[in-house]
């Protein structure tokens, strides 16, 4: 699985971001696809995930402001960001998590990453 991840860049506080992440290759019916970020300094953090279900879980932090979404004939996920806070300044990395079947063991990807700068 390759995953291709865009849409960062540097924003104001209090504006709007959205990140895409595509996948490519061997594509499993049960997955999920999430964001996590990492701030400098800071372990690497769950943003949010969405399930190929459709069962979405986000972040306590958020309070909000981020939705994720998918279009799984697209097997894309995106990340809306809104009301950026400085704080939210980070590298945002695409994950998918999936199985072939439900005996065989989760493999988990990960993308190259994406810089989202929020300034005050």
């Amino acid at each position: 699985v390759q995953l291709q991840a865009s849409g960062g860049g540097v924003v104001q506080a209090g504006g709007s971001l959205r990140l895409s992440c595509a996948a490519s290759g061997i594509i499993f019916s049960d997955n999920t696809m999430s964001w996590y970020r990492q701030a400098p300094g800071n372990q690497r953090e769950l943003v949010a995930s969405a399930s190929s279900g459709g069962r979405t879980n986000y972040a306590d932090s958020l309070n909000g402001r981020f939705t994720i979404s998918r279009d799984n004939a697209k097997n894309t996920v995106y990340l809306q960001m809104n009301s950026l806070k400085p704080e939210d300044t980070a590298v945002y990395y695409c994950n998918y998590r999936g199985r072939s079947s439900w005996y065989k063991p989760f493999e988990s990807y990960w993308g190259q990453g994406t810089l989202v700068t929020v300034s005050s």
